[in-house]
């Protein structure tokens, strides 16, 4: 590998884990606004969802021009692939992110109710998934990268049961219909950001081992 070579691989791992950092503390913020019912600092969460935008588009253009440019092989080639689908999950994660705090801006404008789940749990779960799938990729460490789908089966399990629990509530008191919606649609987006910690915790381990795990259900057992 020439010098400039891995100057580009250095460049795009830096820019990589600058989005991750921002997009995990998107993630962090948007629970916490929603146990506090905090409006500014949701309508943060939003707003820094355009700056990952940005940063995505960013790493992507940089990707595509090192390919380009350089027509990486073996490794490398696996490495900017990897990078490329990494990408597209965190800014996805982002939306995501955003999405929870846009349930605090119309939770906030409702029924104050308590939360017919423990949410608090579920998103302190979704939080560890995501934080050690990027352990995984600051440290190419594929026994991380196999925690993180015994993890998505404790959310899977939790999303599941909030179904359940929010059906019978609105069945027995239907006034809460507005807020209980809204709650709902926070589970699945904490269970569809746990999906996407998965995805790269896959793509992670094809990065390293050069096996394509998806799909493949049991590939960390």
């Amino acid at each position: 590998m020439t010098q400039i070579m891995q100057h580009e691989l250095d460049k795009l791992k830096k820019q990589l884990l600058e989005l991750s950092a921002v997009v995990e503390e998107g993630v962090q913020q948007a629970a916490r606004s929603l146990e506090q019912l905090d409006v500014a600092l949701a309508q943060k969460v939003i707003d820094t969802d355009e700056e990952v935008n940005q940063m995505e588009v960013e790493l992507e253009e940089e990707c595509l021009k090192v390919l380009a440019l350089h027509q990486p092989v073996a490794i490398d080639l696996r490495y900017i692939v990897a990078v490329l689908k990494i990408n597209n999950d965190l800014e996805r994660i982002s939306d995501l992110a955003a999405n929870v705090a846009e349930r605090t801006l119309a939770l906030a404008q409702t029924e104050k109710i308590t939360p017919p789940f423990d949410f608090s749990g579920m998103a302190t779960n979704v939080q560890n998934m995501l934080k050690v799938a990027l352990d995984s990729l600051v440290q190419l460490d594929t026994d991380l990268a196999q925690k993180v789908l015994e993890l998505d089966d404790d959310v899977d399990c939790m999303h599941s049961q909030n179904y359940k629990l929010i059906k019978d509530q609105i069945r027995a008191n239907i006034n809460h219909l507005e807020p209980l919606s809204q709650y709902l649609t926070v589970s699945r987006h904490l269970e569809r950001i746990a999906d996407l910690a998965t995805n790269i915790a896959e793509d992670v381990y094809y990065m390293i081992e050069g096996e394509i795990v998806r799909h493949t259900e049991d590939w960390a057992r």
